[in-house]
């Protein structure tokens, strides 16, 4: 501001004259600013646009919405085909949703990548803890030749020895390559330190030993049980005519009820167990110079009816720059470039963490300032201020997350995969302006854990595993063993 108004001053004076002397024009100006302003805040709520959902004969689900400002078409596929299915393979899941992409019954390896590129497009595979995603994009006139190879992708993989071993002998060069980072395997300790043997504690990505056992049988096996059945969601956004793009699709899925509806928990440990006393995992780094950390335990399952909430007093706690959390540990004391907290949301359950890193020489500083900050919920709670600003910024925040095609077949797929449905967007900023002040410390006193805290400390063992002892019972490995 004070920058603005010395470029006014050094203005000719005829020229501020013109600008400012009809006093009446200016204030039915800032009048119109002003009813524009509020008119958007009425009547700006976003709302999830119009899509036709259908079940094809086949028991698929189809998601169709159309968006025709950019001649795009965006395709996403979330199938069951998780880590929490690996069943004693770890990072099975994880392999085999890469292995679609390693050629088809129709197209090689290379077909498709040269394909795809020489469009401009994209397609990429991954999973994750609970589901696995095949999705495309493209111009709308390249999807007659595109959108064949994407079904054949998740339809006829021919998952190749060749292209199976390669990838094999780099995921095992990765997995030595991360336990040099920290921050890139910290969540994985974490997850198997607070569930367990649970299924919802399996590494994404495996282990060293896990990797080196898989076969192109047990990812053919692990294909055959867990994609294309009943419980197999398609979203397709973009350009494109309604009725037309259902009719491709359904040509290209294999046709009639013979797809096996498979019971999403059968023979899943559901069975969380209490977390009862406070524990510290350490994890040495011999070579170590600062300490990464991670302090939470239990979170919250997609259908809880309080996330919206949650979210709203985490961005106070943790969830963006001006947080609690940041404010106290990098901005006044300077102990970190950042810190976090985070809930992350599964079917069954979910997990909530405080996560930064610091000095090795800190390393307690830092510990004891996050759990200060965290007590804070509890002891000061929130006030009307400091809410409101959250509100603000997360109502800013959340129509960006889905302006694009692509990002609203995600969030089509995730909302079929999770069981959600339109009011998860349609209410979401009513959620956030009725919550109150008394809500909101609610809120924080019931899903922001004070007690029975897990830690997960990453760093030079020897100079902080005396000190960590007063956090709760000390369980040690080292960062270069195999396993979690």
């Amino acid at each position: 501001m004070k920058n603005k108004a010395m470029q006014t001053e050094q203005k000719p004076l005829n020229s501020r004259i013109t600008e400012w002397s009809n006093g009446s024009v200016k204030a039915f100006i800032l009048t119109i600013i002003l009813f524009l302003v509020l008119s958007s805040m009425t009547l700006g709520q976003f709302k999830l646009p119009d899509y036709e959902k259908t079940i094809l004969e086949n028991g698929i689900t189809l998601y169709l919405m159309e968006q025709h400002e950019v001649p795009l078409v965006y395709v996403s596929a979330v199938f069951p085909a998780g880590a929490i299915w690996d069943d004693g393979q770890s990072g099975l899941a994880a392999f085999t949703a890469e292995a679609l992409l390693f050629g088809s019954k129709n197209y090689t390896k290379q077909q498709i990548e040269e394909t795809f590129d020489f469009l401009g497009a994209t397609i990429s595979s991954y999973a994750g803890k609970e589901n696995a995603v095949v999705k495309m994009s493209c111009k709308k006139t390249d999807l007659d030749k595109l959108l064949p190879i994407f079904i054949d992708v998740m339809t006829h993989p021919a998952f190749p020895g060749e292209e199976i071993n390669k990838r094999k002998q780099r995921w095992l060069a990765e997995l030595e390559q991360d336990k040099q980072s920290p921050r890139r395997v910290i969540s994985s300790y974490f997850n198997k330190f607070v569930f367990g043997d649970n299924v919802y504690g399996n590494p994404v990505s495996g282990t060293t030993a896990s990797i080196k056992e898989i076969t192109g049988e047990d990812i053919a096996g692990f294909f055959g049980m867990h994609y294309l059945h009943t419980f197999t969601g398609i979203a397709v956004v973009g350009d494109f005519s309604t009725d037309e793009m259902k009719t491709k699709i359904e040509e290209l899925l294999p046709r009639g009820p013979g797809l096996e509806k498979l019971n999403m928990m059968k023979d899943i440990d559901t069975d969380i167990k209490p977390l009862e006393k406070n524990r510290v995992l350490l994890i040495n780094k011999d070579d170590s110079r600062e300490t990464t950390f991670l302090i939470g335990g239990y979170g919250v399952a997609w259908n809880n009816k309080d996330l919206t909430r949650i979210n709203v007093v985490n961005t106070i706690l943790g969830g963006r720059f001006t947080s609690w959390l940041n404010d106290a540990l990098r901005v006044n004391a300077g102990l970190t470039y950042g810190a976090r907290s985070r809930f992350n949301n599964y079917r069954q359950s979910g997990t909530f963490y405080i996560f930064t890193f610091t000095a090795t020489e800190t390393t307690i500083d830092a510990i004891d300032l996050a759990l200060k900050v965290l007590n804070r919920l509890h002891t000061e709670g929130i006030d009307a201020a400091t809410l409101n600003s959250a509100k603000n910024y997360v109502k800013g925040q959340f129509p960006p997350d889905y302006e694009t095609s692509g990002d609203l077949a995600d969030l089509l797929t995730t909302m079929f995969f999770y069981g959600l449905d339109d009011s998860y967007i349609n209410d979401f900023e009513k959620n956030v302006d009725e919550m109150t002040i008394e809500g909101a410390n609610e809120i924080a006193k019931k899903y922001f854990p004070k007690e029975d805290l897990q830690y997960v400390i990453i760093g030079k063992a020897s100079e902080i595993r005396d000190k960590v002892k007063k956090y709760g019972e000390v369980i040690e490995k080292n960062i270069v063993d195999d396993g979690f």
